[in-house]
């Protein structure tokens, strides 16, 4: 038997990832804009790496783009599954599972445009942590609708 404490522990670690993994990528990004060159955060040499991709006359001239993108992709999913998360919307466990794909997808793509490095590894890490306690909070919730169920009959 499932208990709604065990329930509520699951959420509540789900809502720690979504929240920092968010805020983090809203603060990544914030950064990214107020200064693009990334010579003040002394980032301004992953440009030339950047630079080398596809289409980068058009997206890689400055972090502008980049941290468009880190914002679309790891801090609004990751709010968007918080709100889920808190609402206890059906869904809520599957975000957070998605959220942790995005992040390990993002990180990956980062492992093959620069070197491997200790917060690439870290946050790629942190995806994971995410994507197994969406999963977790999936079961255990699953497991305790039942139960609801039951107890609300009566």
């Amino acid at each position: 038997m499932v208990s709604s404490d065990n329930l509520k522990k699951i959420r509540s670690v789900s809502v720690f990832w979504s929240l920092f993994i968010g805020i983090g990528a809203l603060l990544g990004s914030t950064i990214m804009f107020i200064e693009p060159t990334g010579k003040i955060w002394n980032m301004y040499l992953m440009l030339t790496y950047l630079q080398k991709l596809p289409l980068s006359d058009i997206f890689f001239q400055n972090f502008i783009f980049p941290g468009i993108a880190l914002l679309c992709a790891n801090g609004i999913t990751n709010f968007i599954s918080f709100v889920l998360i808190y609402k206890r919307h059906h869904l809520a466990p599957f975000s957070a599972i998605i959220c942790g794909i995005i992040l390990m997808l993002w990180i990956s793509v980062q492992f093959v445009i620069f070197d491997f490095n200790f917060m690439s590894t870290l946050y790629f890490i942190f995806g994971a942590l995410q994507a197994l306690t969406g999963f977790r909070y999936w079961k255990r919730e699953s497991e305790f609708k039942p139960i609801e169920k039951n107890v609300n009959k009566k």
